[in-house]
């Protein structure tokens, strides 16, 4: 395969109609994608085993595997890829089945190529922006973090505070922080604390949708309400009836679209594409963005009533340069999956490695750490990680922001100190220095300064006397 065809999107047909699978990768080739077919489920599940993809289409019913089984081996083993599920027989009870299950889309028979075009692009381009990349271990302990989530730092345990507080209340969160920080995941874990968790857990990617088509797209079409409407077909409100809806990269959507969603947002009401019946949803609502939003107002980018009425809840992710504790922990979390991914024995990183890591700016946070990790396995050939086998880049010392010293954290390490006490200590080492300084900055002032490092007066004093510090007065 030349380098050019192997940067086009991999997608992989599962149909066993011999007729369909030449016709959708006849269209799919003339699109720009390299197509994989297989003639049932059990040929699809042996190439997703075998072979990188980074969309399947599958019909629905198939013998032995079917669709629905297919869509749950892929949610299981490879969360990343979207899956579009393509059937004659489209109920919106069906849709809404899938869609739990996790498929992208919904598409029935006969489709509209330019609708089924307008999906396929949609997935790939969804799974080019896809942030899930740092998806952690479910069970992950206190030790590790929580709900899922990796982290110990300070500004991870203010997020987790935060989760328990708001996640089974009906008010509307907004995520905030830099691209790859983990904002679906903090999502999903209100969705599973919450009594909805039973329901639909329905994502938006804002950022992979046209402008044209996101209002379909969100609530929805009427038969014959557009050329390629053959069919009604439910949108994604609709589909998170009695869940939770995750609008993703909400800036991206157009003013124009804006009116109609603040209108669905506060009366939990709307119309589909042409339509007249009002719909009404029991829905909860969770946003996230990478944007400055007050500036996109300022801007005219944004409505400022839209922002108040997301703004209920605010969950702010700090990015991965800002908690350098985390690093150990989710290096060692890449290793386990990369281990079992690529069929290697690699026991971790060099401790050098670790403090060398621990400085770098990671301006794609962990998504960007979580492929640094994988390119590193893929060049090891010994137990462990060294300073030669990672990108040149990063082999020269980094520049940035004074940090606590990751060195003390690579001899305990070499030491074979455990991961948890290593942890420990360097998050009470860096807790202290940013108290420190803080302090210093405010010239001792205590509510100044709480607010300076994001957290409660009360949480700083806590803190202080834990670590020894004066409570120097206000």
């Amino acid at each position: 395969m030349s380098e050019a065809a192997s940067e086009r999107p991999q997608v992989l047909v599962a149909d066993d109609e011999p007729n369909l699978r030449r016709v959708l990768s006849a269209q799919l080739r003339r699109d720009g994608y390299d197509v994989h077919v297989a003639a049932n489920g059990a040929e699809a599940l042996a190439f997703l085993g075998e072979h990188h993809v980074d969309v399947v289409i599958s019909d629905l019913r198939m013998p032995e595997v079917d669709g629905m089984a297919l869509l749950r081996h892929v949610g299981d083993a490879h969360p990343e890829v979207p899956v579009i599920l393509i059937t004659a027989h489209g109920t919106i009870d069906t849709a809404v089945e899938a869609l739990k299950l996790g498929a992208f889309d919904f598409v029935t028979k006969p489709f509209d190529r330019d609708e089924l075009q307008a999906v396929v692009r949609k997935a790939a381009r969804s799974r080019d922006l896809d942030s899930v990349h740092a998806t952690p271990a479910a069970d992950a302990g206190d030790a590790l973090g929580r709900f899922g989530i990796i982290g110990v730092s300070p500004a991870m345990q203010e997020v987790y505070g935060l989760i328990e507080r708001v996640a089974d209340t009906p008010s509307t969160v907004l995520i905030t922080g830099e691209s790859g920080t983990g904002k679906e995941l903090v999502a999903k874990a209100l969705h599973e604390l919450s009594a909805r968790k039973a329901a639909p857990f329905i994502r938006v990617n804002c950022a992979a949708i046209p402008a044209e088509l996101l209002e379909s797209e969100l609530f929805g079409y009427e038969k014959g309400a557009f050329t390629g409407a053959a069919t009604s077909k439910p949108g994604r409100f609709e589909l998170a009836d009695g869940g939770t809806l995750f609008l993703d990269e909400i800036a991206e959507i157009p003013p124009s679209m804006q009116v109609k969603l603040l209108r669905a947002l506060q009366e939990q009401e709307f119309e589909r594409v042409g339509g007249i019946k009002t719909l009404r949803v029991d829905v909860r609502f969770v946003a996230a963005t990478n944007r400055d939003l007050p500036a996109e107002i300022d801007a005219g980018r944004f409505r400022e009533d839209l922002y108040y009425r997301l703004h209920v809840v605010n969950v702010a992710l700090a990015p991965l340069r800002e908690r350098a504790t985390d690093i150990p922990l989710l290096l060692d979390h890449f290793v386990a999956r990369f281990n079992a991914r690529l069929g290697r024995q690699v026991e971790g990183f060099a401790p050098e490695v670790v403090a060398q890591l621990a400085r770098a700016p990671w301006r794609g946070n962990i998504r960007e750490l979580e492929n640094v990790v994988e390119r590193c396995m893929l060049f090891v050939d010994g137990p462990r990680i060294l300073m030669e086998h990672l990108p040149p880049e990063l082999q020269e010392r980094t520049s940035g922001v004074e940090r606590v010293d990751m060195g003390a954290v690579a001899d305990a390490l070499d030491a074979s100190a455990g991961l948890k006490d290593v942890v420990r200590q360097a998050t009470s080492r860096l807790e202290k220095e940013l108290i420190v300084r803080a302090l210093d900055q405010t010239q001792g002032n205590v509510t100044r300064a709480a607010k300076l490092l994001k957290i409660s007066r009360k949480s700083l004093q806590t803190k202080m006397k834990e670590l020894g510090l004066r409570d120097e007065p206000s």
